[in-house]
């Protein structure tokens, strides 16, 4: 069975995150995806120090929470959603800490696994932190998922987001294209193989020219 793993990064458990998410979650099961939520907001997560001790461990030094618990999750999941809201025209420090060590310790190809990035908001900010968090997918390989719109949902409480009918249409409309795009890579990888993936460049400029 195809699996989705999803990130809450905002604070509040049952928020305005959560409400979008778990629109989307429904339209997963209703499909006969498994999913599992993860909330990452509530946890102290420190940031990435570039110490290098993952590429020798294969996980980050750091065991604090979430971060290697996740990593095998991620590893298995055919889909990763990450959800946060607008902290100052970006997402949530602690979901940027969580995904910056996720993604850089984690040795396993993120390769044609489907990513998209969910926002909350009262007002504004939105369409930045939506670029920034696909940065995490479009720079592993990942396709980016996308809706009717983007990603995103308003509101200052959960309530109000569920008022926001819109944005909740947007929710489900792009899990049920997670949904096709998940069954129709797994297909594909079996008649024609995934693409060929080249690795062999990586320009550093360390003759300093």
């Amino acid at each position: 069975m195809a699996k989705v793993l999803l990130l809450n990064g905002s604070p509040h458990a049952d928020g305005c995150t959560a409400t979008a998410l778990n629109e989307m979650i429904n339209v997963f099961q209703e499909s006969g995806i498994e999913t599992e939520l993860i909330h990452v907001g509530s946890k102290s997560i420190r940031g990435c120090i570039a110490c290098g001790k993952c590429g020798k461990l294969g996980k980050c030094v750091f065991d604090d929470d979430l971060v290697n618990q996740a990593a095998p999750k991620f590893e298995k999941a055919d889909g990763l959603v990450v959800g946060s809201p607008v902290y100052y025209a970006s997402p949530n420090g602690t979901i940027l800490s969580f995904m910056d060590r996720l993604f850089y310790s984690t040795p396993f190809s993120k390769h044609m696994k489907v990513g998209a990035a969910v926002v909350s908001c009262r007002r504004g900010g939105n369409t930045a932190t939506f670029d920034v968090l696909n940065k995490y997918f479009t720079i592993s390989g990942m396709p980016v998922a996308s809706s009717t719109y983007w990603n995103q949902v308003h509101g200052f409480t959960a309530d109000d987001v569920r008022k926001d009918l819109e944005g909740l249409q947007t929710m489900r409309n792009l899990a049920r294209n997670m949904t096709f795009m998940i069954r129709a890579f797994a297909d594909a990888k079996e008649k024609y193989g995934y693409p060929e993936l080249e690795t062999g460049c990586f320009t550093n400029f360390a003759d300093g020219k």
